[in-house]
């Protein structure tokens, strides 16, 4: 066997234990799209989770026969399978997902477009100053670009819209966004899928509140209530909501019927005699009205005898 051929297996065999011991020491795995991420701005990426997570790239062969190996001790890993393509790698971490997640979106770096790339996102030029000379403004205008000449510079008049998310990059859009020094582009570790103790879900889910969670529950809890009335068979959120319906049918056949029970007599006796809780009603303010007019006596025998006592005193002083 030659040097290469024994080398060749010796990391293969270097790998296959590495993601082997990550797989026992963790139970939350990011799978992450490399695409774009240079080997400088991998290595800043190590650095920056270094404590907190770990960060393994390997070919997607050896990845998927370390997971079939794995497979039968820990079945919940084949949902990992259909994502092991393409530019990817695996963040392992056993710390708050939200966290790490931030922390992977954050190492992103600012990069120039280049032609014949398919842009992440829009591109739109702001208006203002371009600090070119007048002699390019004939470039301009072959982009659509409406600009004027100010103070001997070309100044672009209004916001373009220039590039559209997943167009791919003209040369001309390119040589624009050089001469304006523009940097349209961010490229680092994009979230592809979380696996979290043999859940696997979509990174959106990451951006849930507690709140988001607690109205969920409660929209579910409503649309299974309203299959178990519907179709007549009790569940455990529904039991509410039928024991309000069975009483609203026993209440209606003790109206018809006259007969008492203590949940159903102060219906039966306002159905019997309405006029008198009218009156109760009507009563209610008329009663409190004369407490109003004891207070305001008192208040009035009180000023009485302050303005008695005041003259009382005035007589005594000049006799």
């Amino acid at each position: 066997m030659s040097g290469g051929d024994r080398s060749r297996k010796e990391r293969k065999a270097s790998f296959f234990d590495k993601l082997n011991k990550l797989l026992d020491e963790y139970t939350k795995i990011f799978v992450v799209g490399a695409d774009n991420v240079g080997s400088h701005h991998m290595q800043q990426i190590r650095i920056s989770i270094r404590g907190q997570g770990v960060l393994l790239m390997g070919k997607n062969t050896m990845v998927r026969k370390a997971l079939r190996g794995r497979i039968a001790s820990n079945p919940a890993l084949e949902a990992l399978m259909p994502f092991v393509w393409g530019n990817v790698g695996f963040v392992f971490t056993n710390g708050d997902l939200t966290g790490m997640r931030d922390k992977l979106l954050s190492n992103r770096v600012a990069a120039p477009a280049k032609a014949g790339s398919i842009a992440p996102n829009d591109v739109v030029v702001p208006a203002g100053n371009t600090g070119l000379e007048p002699t390019q403004t004939s470039f301009l205008q072959a982009l659509n670009i409406p600009s004027k000449i100010a103070k001997g510079q070309i100044e672009i008049i209004s916001d373009v819209h220039l590039i559209n998310k997943g167009q791919k990059v003209g040369s001309s859009e390119c040589a624009l966004l050089s001469k304006l020094n523009i940097k349209p582009f961010s490229y680092g570790l994009t979230v592809v899928t979380v696996y979290d103790n043999g859940s696997v879900f979509d990174p959106a889910l990451l951006n849930m509140t507690d709140s988001d969670v607690v109205k969920s529950f409660q929209a579910a809890a409503a649309r299974v209530v309203a299959v178990s009335l519907h179709a007549n068979h009790l569940t455990l959120p529904a039991v509410p909501q039928a024991v309000i319906k069975a009483y609203a049918k026993v209440l209606s056949v003790a109206v018809e019927t006259g007969f008492r029970f203590p949940r159903s007599e102060k219906f039966l006796d306002y159905l019997a005699n309405p006029d008198a809780f009218k009156s109760a009603v009507a009563s209610a303010p008329a009663a409190s009205a004369p407490v109003a007019g004891k207070k305001e006596e008192k208040k009035e025998e009180k000023e009485e005898k302050k303005e008695e006592s005041d003259e009382d005193m005035g007589f005594g002083l000049f006799d």
